[in-house]
């Protein structure tokens, strides 16, 4: 059975669509499928910002292929884990949730490698690039350890 895994922002822009890439770039493919979306619809059907499809880019990452999507409740049934970049995002995705079996299923990604610690990836979209390659250093320590455990 193939484990299912959603990335989630808040654009589905900049960091969601880098958490997808990066974690199929460290995983087997028959085994996991990763998708992402954001909490926000104002970029369905858009292509990632560019400059995380630089930063991508930089480590072979190719990410040009996606287009946003908005978070919906059946997501909730589609996939297993749903990992959000930031608290606020978590609240968003919660409150959509019809059960205990839908939370459950809601985890911070940064919790992977700062358990426990409510640790936010920064939106990088406001900033200039080292925005970029800072949350792609964070999203790379913890797709390590989210393959590690598939």
């Amino acid at each position: 059975m193939q484990t299912k895994i959603l990335m989630v922002c808040l654009g589905n822009i900049c960091r969601s669509p880098l958490a997808e890439g990066i974690l199929k770039s460290k995983i087997d493919s028959s085994k996991v499928f990763v998708d992402s979306a954001g909490t926000g619809h104002w970029h369905v059907g858009d292509e990632p910002d560019q400059r995380s499809i630089a930063v991508g880019k930089k480590y072979n990452i190719d990410i040009t292929h996606q287009r946003g999507r908005q978070f919906s409740t059946k997501d909730f049934e589609d996939f297993d884990l749903i990992y959000v970049m930031d608290n606020s995002n978590k609240e968003n995705v919660l409150a959509l949730a019809q059960n205990d079996s839908h939370r459950e299923k809601v985890k911070l990604i940064l919790d992977e490698i700062f358990p426990g610690e409510n640790v936010d990836v920064p939106d990088p979209y406001f900033g200039g690039n080292a925005g970029f390659e800072n949350v792609f250093q964070m999203l790379d320590k913890a797709c390590d350890e989210i393959a590690k455990r598939l």
